[in-house]
């Protein structure tokens, strides 16, 4: 056993100081999602008077009681678009999407949160289902989804939306022939392109009198033919239930759509021929998992052992690292997290090519023992200078970034500080594609730091006007300095990044253990699954 210690003291000033700022960051990420429900909830009297249910409580009962549900991308489209008339930001991209247990069934679900402009398609929606999608293929899980959106908004119409949207389709088509169900309620209108989501899958609930699925709404149609017809007569519940075909079960109303899609979910037998794994006690961490608020300082130069935040995670505290001695400023070791081997890869500084080396090394390790691979990112970068250069930064790197992209086993991603330059690519960053990833409210993810890059645009612009024979203006120098610095940390902050999809989501640094365990546990059951894929998707009657 290898059981790391801890030279922490919660009661020190840092740590205090440290926790105090996690804990305000935490406060407005949490406001952030609250704003969101709340402008989602206003719409309850519409929701009431139809005699529907919000989007919240629909997912509330599809899923199973007590179970856990890890939802993604909150923050999907934060700030991307102006605030309400109450000034309220929203957040979501007017989904919400996550792995939870349908019927006992570990699940990708999505539902159209239809109380904010009535579930219209945003760009960053977009973006957040084809990753939900996206997550699904890759880890096999069924894909649940409660559908009701109001198409996309023609006042705000972009023809590159209109284009990349029909992944979500193309992706609809994989997941079925891959032998992964598609199970769609349709609780209101589902029209146009949306129209597709309901008729590629592979089991359809619409809900009478409510829900609508049309390639052209009467507007459109009469503008385009002249012909007149109500939405229930072009595309109603009853109609396509009795007429079309396209829909399999009439439900009388949300509850009893969310029930049969319930049903269907337990009537598949999904994983019955797979024998439940056993898997040995699980010993907890030796350290409290509160102590992960105050580990981490907001000013990234200031320097880290991430051997107290492994301590704070892994089974027993139970760490065996390899190769300390050789590029120690980059930790790798093998762990327990929940009783599931991984081998872990982070950083206590910039990335040197010894560093680099021994990273690759562990990767192929890895591999080779099918062990999955995570990452815990906090570096500013490689080291630069003639020295490491000589040494073969850049051959190291690139073989430490051909190892990443090349793993045959997943790989898990939790941006806990910096993840500056090609460091952020070689601790496989969002780019990489690791199966998931999610930042910590304190991460900071930019090419280089604010200064550096100031800095460095200060002297370029420095040596173009001496070369030119002109005099050096200070004070632009200093507003160009200002500039640059206030674009870097403008980007680089959580909010910014996680809004743009950056990641999978901003999680409680508290509860990384916890989502480390269930994602985990998807990749397990991926591995152990057994699909049956078609070459084609199963096509409706």
């Amino acid at each position: 056993m290898s059981i790391l210690e801890t030279k922490i003291s919660p009661s020190g000033a840092a740590f205090q100081c440290n926790k105090e700022a996690m804990l305000a960051l935490l406060a407005r990420l949490h406001q952030v999602e609250s704003d969101t429900r709340a402008v989602s909830a206003a719409a309850k009297p519409r929701f009431d008077k139809r005699k529907q249910l919000l989007p919240v409580d629909r997912i509330a009962l599809l899923l199973d009681r007590g179970a856990p549900f890890l939802e993604l991308a909150s923050l999907a489209g934060y700030a991307m678009k102006p605030a309400g008339a109450d000034g309220r930001l929203t957040a979501g991209g007017g989904l919400l999407a996550g792995i939870g247990f349908v019927s006992g069934v570990r699940c990708m679900v999505v539902v159209s949160d239809s109380g904010i402009d009535a579930g219209a398609f945003q760009p960053k929606g977009l973006e957040k289902l084809l990753r939900a999608q996206e997550i699904a293929l890759q880890n096999k899980l069924p894909f649940v989804q409660l559908i009701e959106s109001a198409g996309g908004n023609l006042l705000n119409y972009r023809v590159e939306n209109f284009v990349d949207g029909g992944e979500k389709y193309r992706n609809l088509a994989l997941l079925s022939a891959a032998g992964l169900p598609v199970v769609t309620v349709t609780h209101g209108p589902s029209t146009a392109g949306g129209a597709y989501q309901t008729g590629l899958s592979d089991y359809v609930i619409l809900v009478r009198g409510r829900s609508k699925a049309f390639l052209a709404g009467p507007s459109l149609l009469k503008a385009a033919t002249g012909e007149i017809a109500t939405e229930e007569e072009l595309g109603g519940a009853e109609m396509h239930s009795s007429i079309s075909g396209l829909g399999d079960y009439l439900a009388e109303d949300d509850r009893d759509a969310i029930r049969i899609a319930r049903e269907i979910m337990d009537s598949l037998q999904w994983d019955a021929d797979r024998a439940p794994v056993s898997r040995p006690a699980v010993k907890p961490p030796r350290f409290a998992g509160e102590d992960l608020l105050g580990v981490m300082p907001l000013d990234y130069k200031t320097p880290v052992d991430m051997k107290e935040v492994i301590a704070r995670l892994v089974d027993d505290s139970d760490f065996r690292e390899f190769g300390a001695q050789y590029g120690s400023a980059t930790v790798c070791g093998h762990a327990r997290i929940d009783g599931h081997a991984v081998g872990i890869i982070t950083n206590n500084g910039p990335i040197d090519p010894a560093g680099a080396s021994k990273t690759t090394h562990f990767i192929q390790a890895c591999c080779q023992s099918g062990t999955p691979l995570l990452y815990l990112n906090n570096t500013t970068g490689f080291m630069v200078g003639r020295a490491f250069e000589e040494a073969g930064s850049i051959k190291h790197g690139s073989k430490m970034i051909q190892a990443i992209t090349n793993a045959n086993v997943p790989q898990l991603t939790v941006f806990c500080g910096a993840s500056f330059g090609a460091g952020h690519y070689a601790m496989c960053g969002r780019a990489f594609k690791p199966r998931l990833c999610f930042s910590w409210p304190n991460a900071k993810t930019a090419v280089m730091g604010p200064e550096q890059a100031a800095e460095t645009m200060v002297t370029v612009a420095r040596a173009k006007l001496e070369r030119a024979g002109k005099a050096v203006d200070e004070a632009r120098m200093d507003a160009l300095r200002k500039q640059i610095i206030d674009n870097f940390e403008q980007q680089m902050d959580v909010f910014a990044t996680s809004a743009r999809l950056l990641d999978d989501g901003v999680i409680d640094p508290r509860d990384t253990r916890a989502v480390l365990a269930l994602a985990l546990a998807v990749c397990a059951e991926e591995r152990r699954r057994t699909p049956r894929p078609m070459q084609f998707s199963v096509a409706r009657p």
